[in-house]
């Protein structure tokens, strides 16, 4: 079992702040197409209608928004996870839960949402972040507004994941798709990571 203590070590941001550069070129390339009346989130976008045309999709969807505050809150997000959990697991086991998360989320997509529907956004991904980070750090609490009182980081998940399940349009299935992955992730890797306050 490693021990793993907080620490500022250099390059640990490298990976995430490739990741959100990458989110936000694609952001702006999408707006830009559809400023100029070119459209080509079809290419992008993940959607059981359309996948064994553009199979690549299963992995450009998690890189693509159309929203500024979706991909504000997805990126601020990723970034508070990130930083943690790369600290903890390392580059490569943290890129390989981000890329798993997001890949399951859309397969959760391709079996559970309606043929018609197209996904995008870096949830799924990033909600496998959180699932792993919350197994890895069971009594690491946070405050979620407007309520006081901490909580365990796992309540707050699973908190933000009921509240987004039931807001239309909102892809449920790849977020849950992700948190399980994270969630697994975490419970395999608790055996020989031990994070110390």
């Amino acid at each position: 079992m490693s021990r793993v203590r907080y620490g500022s070590g250099e390059g640990e941001l490298i990976p995430i702040i490739v990741l959100i550069i990458v989110n936000f070129l694609v952001y702006i390339g999408v707006n830009i197409a559809q400023f100029t009346n070119t459209s080509i989130l079809q290419y992008l976008a993940l959607s059981r209608s359309t996948f064994f045309q553009t199979p690549w999709t299963v992995v450009s969807y998690m890189f693509t928004h159309q929203a500024f505050f979706h991909i504000l809150a997805n990126m601020v997000t990723l970034y508070f996870y990130g930083s943690f959990l790369n600290r903890i697991t390392g580059v490569k086991t943290f890129l390989s839960i981000y890329f798993i998360g997001g890949v399951v989320g859309g397969l959760f997509v391709l079996l559970l949402s309606s043929p018609y529907s197209f996904t995008i956004g870096a949830s799924g991904a990033i909600f496998a972040l959180g699932g792993a980070l919350a197994v890895l750090t069971p009594k690491l609490k946070v405050f979620i507004f407007p309520i006081p009182a901490p909580m365990p980081l796992l309540v707050a998940i699973l908190i933000g994941f009921l509240v987004l399940a039931i807001i239309p349009d909102v892809s449920w299935q790849g977020h849950l798709g992700g948190l399980l992955t994270g969630l697994a992730a975490g419970w395999l890797l608790r055996k020989r990571i031990r994070v110390i306050y």
